[in-house]
């Protein structure tokens, strides 16, 4: 034979794709530790990687004698072997069958593997590609973790081998799937049928059920007659449950699904149980900024406002006062069925502070107390356990404004206090600290009306008017105007301090306690009495005509 060895193998290879990336078939002869020894007829023989050949389990796929197709990298790498890869192989293959499945618009299978901006990772075969977030369900899904790594369907919406792209869908897959059945479905259903479906995907808000080709909404507030805090406290996903058809859009194909309706509405068999002014037990179930809810019954519930907690802490946060889950004594303040809505009150439960000291102290009795705080309008005294009274401004003192009364005390100051009324319904309880002495001014009035005349000491003087003690507690203002019928400059020069005067009182303002004096008042009073007694002496004697012919006849009875 003239053809050796070399000829013939040089003749072999002129049947073989010999560029760069080619696919040839290879039989395995031998398997090893790390490596797999493979013939593909070339010039060497190709040592390939073993985890090239294992599966997802790590799991070997090949043994002796098996073929396989591998990727030409290299005939002659430099040291006289052939590389192959089995990788390559595999990526060509999965490529060549996306092709297909896009030409045909075939269904493939993949597993999401991450969660990636706008969309998820997806392994096709050996190549991995992008499903957008929009093209994961029909429904947009807050929560996807049950379909992460898990087998799912896909059908590809673009295929780009060049860029190494590759995008797919689910949600074409369930559209094309569903389409059939959700006619058929949407044909049978009606308001208020009870189907049975499958618990599909659970979101904050609800949970989706599957049934059979239709996905409706389980909503929270449906679930269960109770409150349920999530979903996922009462539903699992995969259970099968009978649900009933609530409202049904078939335009839209939005279906509305109730749990809790299948089950008697407690709202109807219990609340005949309660009656207002009755006390029972409930046990705490949510708490707000204004009050807590309580559960009476299974799936009948009432609030607790936070001004009905305790009698005398109206602003404490309900936290302070229970917690979830306590069992706690309330009474029925109201029930309001229309609405569905209960009021609960806790202090009813206990002792009135309030009733009891307006059983234990009355009208104008003597109580010791702390201030507690000081306001603008006033003194809070704590009068009782919780319990404080007001002290209004102008009750603080008889002589002084309130303003100014009020700087003589401060906080934790142990006053005495006269009570002058309780208001129980109101919560309030009004003090009186002036109360505790008599009032001068009023005293001091009620004898001397206006009009009478009085002794009095300056105590003041300026240009403009005297201030006068009229008694102890008790002052007056004389103004210049008031002081004679001839007109003063300088009142300081006709008045001084520590002077005894003889005034009227001209004027009483028992609202502002204050009181005006005159002097000229008393001189026009004398007068006017001169004046009526000349008048009646007049009227005694001959009767003259005219006031100079008075005159004339008093100067004739001088003259004789």
């Amino acid at each position: 034979m003239t053809e050796n060895f070399a000829d013939l193998f040089a003749e072999s290879l002129q049947d073989l794709n010999m560029t760069p990336g080619a696919i040839v078939k290879a039989t395995v002869i031998a398997i090893e530790a790390d490596f797999i020894i493979v013939n593909a007829n070339l010039k060497s023989e190709g040592v390939i990687p073993r985890s090239q050949f294992l599966d997802s389990g790590g799991e070997l796929t090949v043994k002796i004698g098996d073929q396989v197709k591998v990727a030409l990298e290299a005939v002659e790498d430099g040291f006289g072997a052939t590389q192959l890869s089995r990788d390559k192989a595999k990526r060509a293959e999965a490529w060549e069958v996306l092709a297909t499945a896009f030409e045909k618009g075939e269904i493939v299978q993949g597993v999401i593997v991450a969660k990636v901006r706008g969309g998820f990772t997806v392994d096709v075969g050996s190549l991995q590609g992008f499903l957008p977030g929009s093209l994961l369900d029909m429904h947009p899904l807050r929560d996807t973790s049950h379909l992460e790594g898990c087998p799912l369907e896909f059908k590809l919406v673009k295929l780009d081998i060049k860029k190494n792209n590759v995008v797919v869908s689910r949600r074409a897959v369930l559209e094309e799937r569903n389409s059939v059945v959700r006619e058929e479905l949407l044909g049978s259903l009606e308001q208020g049928q009870v189907v049975k479906g499958i618990v599909k995907n659970i979101t904050d808000y609800g949970a989706f059920v599957d049934l059979g080709g239709l996905d409706g909404l389980l909503h929270i507030t449906d679930i269960a007659w109770k409150r349920v805090k999530h979903p996922s406290v009462i539903l699992n996903l995969g259970d099968e449950i009978d649900v009933k058809i609530l409202k049904f859009d078939k335009e839209k194909s939005r279906v509305s699904l109730g749990l809790k309706q299948l089950a008697p509405d407690p709202w109807t068999t219990e609340i005949e149980k309660l009656a207002v002014g009755k006390q029972v037990t409930a046990t705490v179930t949510n708490l707000t900024d204004y009050g807590c809810f309580a559960q009476l019954f299974e799936g009948v519930e009432g609030l607790v406002h936070v001004t009905e907690m305790d009698w005398t802490n109206r602003n404490i946060h309900p936290s302070k006062v229970v917690k979830p889950g306590e069992e706690i004594q309330v009474m029925v303040l109201d029930i309001d069925t229309n609405n569905r809505r209960i009021s609960l009150g806790m202090k009813q439960c206990g002792q009135n502070p309030w009733q009891t000291f307006s059983s234990k102290f009355n009208t104008g009795d003597r109580i010791l107390g702390k201030i507690r705080s000081i306001t603008d309008f006033g003194l809070f005294v704590a009068v009782g356990e919780g319990v404080d009274g007001l002290v209004h401004l102008s009750d603080i003192s008889w002589d002084k404004a309130g303003s100014e009364a009020v700087k003589a005390f401060k906080k934790g100051d142990e006053v005495e206090t006269v009570l002058l009324s309780v208001d129980v319904d109101k919560e309030r309880i009004a003090l009186s600290i002036k109360q505790l002495s008599s009032d001068d001014f009023a005293s001091y009035t009620a004898v001397h009306k206006k009009g009478a005349i009085v002794t009095a000491i300056v105590s003041e003087v300026d240009q403009h008017q005297a201030i006068l003690t009229l008694a102890e507690g008790v002052n007056a203002v004389l103004k210049r105007s008031d002081v004679s019928r001839e007109r003063i400059e300088e009142l300081s020069t006709v008045l001084s301090k520590g002077q005894s005067l003889s005034v009227m009182i001209s004027h009483i303002d028992t609202k502002n306690r204050k009181i005006q004096a005159s002097i000229k008042q008393i001189e026009l009073q004398q007068e006017k009495e001169a004046l009526a007694v000349v008048q009646e002496k007049a009227n005694k004697n001959a009767t003259p005509t005219t006031i100079g012919d008075l005159i004339k006849a008093q100067l004739e009875k001088k003259g004789k």
